[in-house]
């Protein structure tokens, strides 16, 4: 979940997508994952390894970057050859007798072949006695092997003619004169063709005991695996068939990557089905709220009203109130006193408001439906409260409905057409959707009806920056620092923009600055993002990992549930090859996570993260090779 719910990032990964999470965090900050790995998907730098493939999550999935492009790989694979040492060469001899010992399913002519004069091909089995687990005892070691290999010609020659049964039962015949991981993977894929996947499993799991470096039966028992639904296994198989092979097969490699989120999107449901609901960090909350301009109590809710504590408008009060300490413990009040406050009743002529606010923060703790009916009940009671509808808007485009988004959009224009929330969230719809030049108008739009809203000021200058006007969203910032210069949000999404320009010690200057006024204008409200904006900036320009923490360490005390502060942490701890440590932050941020989309993201890190882990464990001889390859994607510093 994103933490910063104000402006939308400046490169979303979701260009063209509906962005089902990116309204209900409104962050000017790049949303959770893409901030994470924004730089690397573009410089191909900021990566990690897991089994050989830089793995990159970003908001269009994850992404693979291969050991070298195949441009520069067939480039150089004549002067690799030249350096192979005897060892690889023996290998190459081995891995392409296997590949030809591998029975072939007879290939479809693309024509008529010609007639040929008829001819008798000797019968393998000719003069072969008769096999099983008692004669073959008798036989010599020379015997057993001469018999193995006839034994394996009539099992292929039995696959080609796709007679799968016959062929298993030569191929279990020669795997009794001779136990070998070529017979095991050709029974293996007979029992494949049959879609008998245990069996499958079987063989190939024999096959790989007598050579775990056996790419073509690691494939096969990952295909098993994913059939059977064992996505973690298959997962796993393919990874270590990918280090093995060099990168050089590219189903494999797209395997990965399917398998990948497969096992997140299981564990992800699985997730969001026992999640507790409850409120997102104080960080988030604040911000969510902010993006609507600050409005006086309503008439009747002032502090000096004369309210009983208990009556509905006296809860409804203290909700208010609770909710400008900004910190966790004034959320959960809140949020108790708007439940109890309709409870309670007698609300006269607030009981739409009750039913915003309590909607609102069912929405921010994830009850989508409740939520919805709340709104629903807000519009009904008072049509001219265009916030219900804004907000209503937002949860329906989290929810995929964008048609219903820009319904909701209409019937607040309807009700007051002046009123700038409504052009402000109408805009970063269109900046969700990449409607660009839309979303310019509507910020613009706002700004003339309200030019007192930091947030249309900065959110245009980001728009600027995604349609390529540099020097536009430039100036834009550079006046909003004139016109709002007590602000924090400016110097740090400012701070942003630089960083994403790679201009490093100018970026770290304004995430400073942005510090120093959190810290004296909201000691207990503090918003931590400067502090993992600078984290970053550190980490891109001076891999100074230790200074980094240090950051994110600050900011997890501050907030303890920021889950951008959790990831980040995670992604420091990777790059430092702390695997283990890495992988317990990316767990936590998945628990953090709000929307599914946001879980299956932190999974997919958590799951890349994890395979590392089991390939370490499971094949030490492939842990150094997965080593070796990472220094070739230039981590874990960047350029």
């Amino acid at each position: 979940m994103s933490a910063e719910p104000m402006p939308i990032p400046i490169s979303s990964a979701r260009d063209t997508a509906l962005n089902t999470n990116s309204l209900s965090s409104q962050s000017s900050s790049l949303p959770l994952w893409d901030r994470l790995s924004k730089w690397a998907s573009e410089n191909k730098a900021i990566v990690y390894t897991i089994a050989g493939i830089a793995v990159v999550i970003t908001g269009a999935g994850v992404v693979y970057y291969r050991s070298d492009s195949r441009k520069s790989r067939q480039e150089s694979s004549s002067d690799e050859k030249k350096r192979a040492s005897k060892k690889e060469r023996r290998k190459a001899k081995k891995d392409k007798e296997k590949e030809q010992a591998e029975p072939q399913p007879r290939p479809v002519p693309e024509e008529e072949p010609k007639p040929k004069t008829p001819t008798v091909e000797p019968d393998p089995l000719d003069g072969l006695p008769q096999i099983n687990e008692s004669t073959v005892e008798s036989l010599s070691d020379q015997e057993r092997k001469e018999y193995a290999t006839k034994l394996k010609a009539a099992g292929n020659k039995a696959y080609g003619d796709k007679s799968y049964n016959e062929a298993i039962d030569l191929y279990g015949k020669a795997i009794l004169c001779k136990p070998d991981p070529i017979f095991y993977s050709n029974r293996a894929a007979c029992y494949n063709a049959l879609g008998n996947w245990d069996k499958v499993v079987e063989d190939t799991t024999a096959a790989i005991a007598l050579d775990n470096e056996y790419v073509k039966a690691l494939n096969r028992r990952a295909n098993a695996y994913e059939h059977l639904e064992k996505f973690s296994e298959a997962l796993l198989d393919y990874t270590a068939s990918c280090i093995i092979d060099g990168f050089r097969n590219e189903q494999s490699a797209q395997s990965v990557e399917r398998l990948l989120k497969k096992v997140a999107e299981a564990k992800g449901k699985a997730i969001l089905g026992g999640k507790e609901k409850k409120l997102p960090s104080p960080t988030f909350v604040t911000n969510y709220l902010q993006s609507f301009r600050p409005r006086p109590r309503p008439e009747g809710l002032e502090e000096t009203a004369d309210l009983d504590e208990e009556s509905g408008k006296g809860q409804l009060r203290t909700g208010l109130v609770a909710m400008e300490k900004k910190t966790g413990e004034g959320y959960d009040a809140a949020s108790q006193a708007f439940d109890k406050a309709l409870k309670l009743r007698d609300l006269g002529e607030h009981e739409a408001f009750a039913y915003n606010m309590r909607g609102t923060f069912r929405y921010l703790r994830g009850e989508n439906a409740d939520a919805l009916k709340d709104l629903d009940r807000s519009v009904e009671l008072q049509p001219s409260l265009t916030q219900s509808y804004i907000k209503r808007a937002s949860m329906h485009l989290e929810l995929g409905n964008r048609e219903g988004a820009a319904q909701d959009f209409e019937k607040a224009t309807a009700q007051k057409q002046d009123d700038p929330d409504i052009y402000y969230h109408r805009a970063q719809l269109h900046f969700i959707l990449a409607e660009f030049a839309e979303a310019a108008k509507d910020y613009q739009k706002s700004i003339d009806l309200d030019k007192d809203f930091i947030f249309s000021h900065i959110q245009l200058g980001v728009t600027q920056y995604k349609m390529g006007s540099i020097a536009s969203s430039m100036a834009t910032f550079r006046r909003c620092i004139k016109n709002f210069d007590k602000m924090p949000d400016v110097y740090n999404y400012y701070g942003e923009l630089l960083l994403d320009q790679q201009k490093y010690q100018e970026a770290i200057e304004k995430f400073e600055t942005a510090i120093e006024m959190e810290k004296q204008t909201k000691p207990l409200g503090m918003n931590v993002l400067p502090l993992i904006n600078k984290a970053l900036a550190l980490f891109q320009w001076k891999q100074d990992f230790q200074e980094a923490e240090k950051l994110c360490q600050k900011a997890l005390i501050i907030d303890p549930e920021c889950d951008i502060a959790v990831a980040t942490m995670a992604q420091l701890l990777l790059q430092q090859g702390k695997v283990t440590e890495a992988l317990k932050y990316f767990e936590r941020a998945a628990e953090l996570s709000r929307t599914e989309g946001e879980i299956v993201n932190a999974l997919s890190y958590a799951e890349a993260t994890r395979t590392q882990l089991e390939v370490q464990e499971k094949y030490p001889r492939l842990a150094s090779r997965l080593q070796g390859m990472g220094g070739q994607f230039g981590a874990p510093g960047m350029r």
